[in-house]
């Protein structure tokens, strides 16, 4: 019972992180009322307080709960892959999973191409300086989650360097990419940018021949 009933308590939490994120994006974060976004979760306002203090940690639960599950999808690679293959297809099967999904949660990631409106409207809400704390603080959350994953496997200590440059250089990575992907005109898909993106960090980042 327990088990199901946490299943249930992370089913609400992403139904209520996705409303608000599809909320914000169509109306602007000033225009969406924590009553507006638990309306369209269909919960109560009540509910949505037991979950998030406010509507900023709602839309930040989407990148920590990503971010979670490419650290549980590294952990359960093949323990013989080299390390930086496994992140790759860590990374790329969370995505892949949303393959009609940008980063955000909406239309347009993975293989796809984006949905303009969609994309205009993500670059909006990520620049939004009331969401900086809460985007800060669950990226610090994920970033101590993938530092974790990284250490179970090379067989170190999550606090030593190396899981932490590691998963901060993901992180890095990612954002860059996403971040490419947000600006591109015209609009590019998703799963390539990051597959580059890895691929160049896993290489060293040589320098480009000019």
């Amino acid at each position: 019972m327990d088990g199901l009933r946490e299943r249930k308590k992370q089913q609400t939490r992403v139904a209520l992180s996705w409303a608000a994120i599809r909320l914000v994006v169509e109306r602007g974060l000033d225009a969406v009322r924590i009553e507006d976004i638990a309306e369209e979760a269909g919960v109560s306002l009540r509910t949505f307080r037991n979950y998030f203090p406010t509507k900023a940690d709602a839309i930040a639960y989407r990148h920590l709960e990503r971010s979670r599950q490419i650290a549980d999808e590294l952990r359960a690679r093949p323990a013989g892959e080299p390390l930086w293959t496994a992140i790759r297809e860590a990374v790329g099967a969370r995505f892949a999973l949303g393959a009609d999904e940008g980063p955000g949660g909406g239309p347009g990631g993975g293989h796809g191409l984006p949905d303009p409106e969609w994309v205009a409207g993500v670059r909006l809400m990520v620049t939004e300086p009331a969401l900086q704390g809460a985007m800060q603080k669950a990226a610090a959350t994920a970033a101590q989650a993938f530092a974790e994953a990284v250490a179970a496997r090379t067989g170190t200590d999550p606090g030593d360097l190396y899981p932490k440059l590691v998963a901060a250089s993901v992180a890095a990575a990612v954002g860059v990419a996403t971040e490419h992907w947000l600006r591109a005109d015209p609009p590019v898909p998703m799963a390539p940018l990051l597959a580059e993106a890895l691929d160049r960090l896993s290489s060293g980042l040589p320098e480009e021949e000019q």
